[in-house]
């Protein structure tokens, strides 16, 4: 009787599970799980520093290490929890155009600085072409000044 009692408890909390958009969101999202899998791992890390032997408060108040593995953590865990309010479907679309966008303009930017030829057509069309100018004078040139006599 037990055993059908737990069987049916499994049920109810697989069906559950299944209407769950949070489980379902971890379940299809690479990032979210990535997110707390590196949350995950800091705290682990975190809590074995904390827990070796020495004075707790001691070590939470001088152990860079600690702090530095506390801080992954709360990072990991703030990025699942945006990525968990955020709608799936806008926030890959967003980021993804986010992403194109940026390394188009960076590669862009590199070309500028990169390639003269590309260089000076775009400042040729945003100031306008270079004129050649040639200087031709029209005066002739005067007699040069006497030189001084020496005393």
């Amino acid at each position: 009787m037990a055993a059908k009692d737990r069987l049916s408890r499994a049920e109810e909390a697989a069906r559950a599970a299944r209407g769950s958009q949070y489980l379902q969101r971890l379940i299809e999202d690479d990032e979210l799980r990535a997110s707390l899998m590196t949350a995950y791992a800091a705290a682990r890390g975190a809590y074995g520093r904390l827990s070796n032997g020495k004075p707790a408060g001691r070590v939470l108040l001088e152990d860079r290490k600690l702090h530095k593995q506390l801080g992954e953590a709360v990072g990991a865990l703030r990025d699942a929890t945006e990525s968990l309010r955020e709608p799936p479907a806008r926030r890959r679309r967003g980021r993804r155009g986010m992403r194109l966008f940026a390394l188009m303009g960076i590669a862009s930017m590199l070309a500028i600085v990169l390639n003269e030829g590309l260089r000076s057509k775009v400042l040729d069309m945003l100031f306008g072409a270079e004129e050649e100018f040639d200087y031709s004078s029209t005066t002739t040139p005067s007699e040069p000044a006497p030189a001084p006599v020496a005393s």
